[in-house]
């Protein structure tokens, strides 16, 4: 649907008028409820003005940055990866043919399982493995 169309069917419901037949809502219809139609005149608003919206700002990359930095793995990245890994090459290989950094590399093979974490290491979003660990470790101490 284009974003006109959609706007004006808007705003019809907003001034209580049904769109398909030009005839205005009964008080029973849930289209002259307040709530409703301060949410209607919400939506009107917000797509007049687009701009006026919070745009989500790109993570600027620094120079020099792979082309990867960033995006998310894929469960293909992710067996490539375990699998190269396990095969013996170095992880700086790795992080060449991935376009991925060094630390990028190295964490994902900690969350993947096929390493260590080094001391002091807090993953950013914890695997279920780890949190499971942690808590069993917690329950025998």
């Amino acid at each position: 649907m284009e974003q006109d169309k959609a706007l004006s069917i808007l705003k019809t419901l907003a001034d209580g008028i049904d769109p398909a037949t030009g005839e205005a809502f009964s008080f029973e219809s849930p289209y002259q409820r307040p709530d409703t139609i301060r949410a209607l005149f919400w939506a009107v608003q917000q797509l007049q003005t687009p701009a006026a919206r919070p745009q989500k700002q790109a993570t600027p990359r620094s120079e020099g940055a792979p082309s990867n930095a960033g995006r998310p793995w894929s469960e293909e990245e992710d067996t490539q990866l375990g699998k190269a890994f396990e095969a013996g090459k170095p992880i700086e290989q790795l992080a060449d043919a991935h376009k991925r950094s060094r630390f990028a590399v190295e964490a994902r093979l900690v969350r993947l399982g096929k390493i260590a974490a080094p001391e002091g290491f807090t993953p950013r979003y914890p695997t279920r493995k780890s949190a499971t660990a942690g808590g069993a470790a917690a329950g025998q101490g």
